[in-house]
């Protein structure tokens, strides 16, 4: 059963931040998060997968997500490629990848899960669907399509 949740950080400082890292953490499950930035005018959107399912997801995904689809919108325009000190809150510390827009969320030295593009999240998530289901068995492959049928999508969580 899939878990969906989605989580407003209106000030991401220190006790927030840690709240939703480690709800993330605790349900195992990719958790929608927007993020609202003091200083900006627009929320920044991002999907927090924790490291096994990502794991999962780029195991069975054919290819790597194509840049060139990435959100085109806040990301590029706003964003340039910059060196940063990782952001620590409580035990979890956040780093910026200089390239690619994802940021890795480790805690105690280990990588516990990603901040993805929503789109990116949706992309890897339908691609190792679809490899995953060339395996079954056309029984179970029509099982499984019936049961994704009754799930939200996932811009929905």
């Amino acid at each position: 059963m899939a878990i969906h949740i989605d989580v407003v950080a209106g000030y991401p400082i220190n006790d927030e931040m840690e709240r939703v890292l480690g709800l993330a953490e605790a349900v195992g499950e990719p958790v929608t998060v927007t993020f609202m930035w003091e200083g900006r005018e627009e929320a920044e959107r991002a999907v927090l997968v924790p490291a096994a399912t990502l794991a999962l997801w780029e195991h069975w995904a054919p290819a790597a997500y194509p840049a060139g689809e990435a959100a085109d919108g806040i990301r590029a325009e706003t964003e340039t490629p910059e060196l940063a000190h990782p952001a620590q809150f409580g035990p979890f510390t956040l780093f910026r990848r200089r390239v690619g827009g994802r940021t890795a969320v480790a805690r105690g030295g280990v990588v516990v899960a990603e901040l993805l593009d929503p789109d990116e999240a949706h992309w890897l998530q339908e691609q190792a669907r679809h490899v995953r289901q060339g395996f079954m068995d056309p029984k179970q492959k029509a099982a499984f399509e019936e049961f994704l049928s009754r799930q939200p999508p996932l811009d929905e969580q």
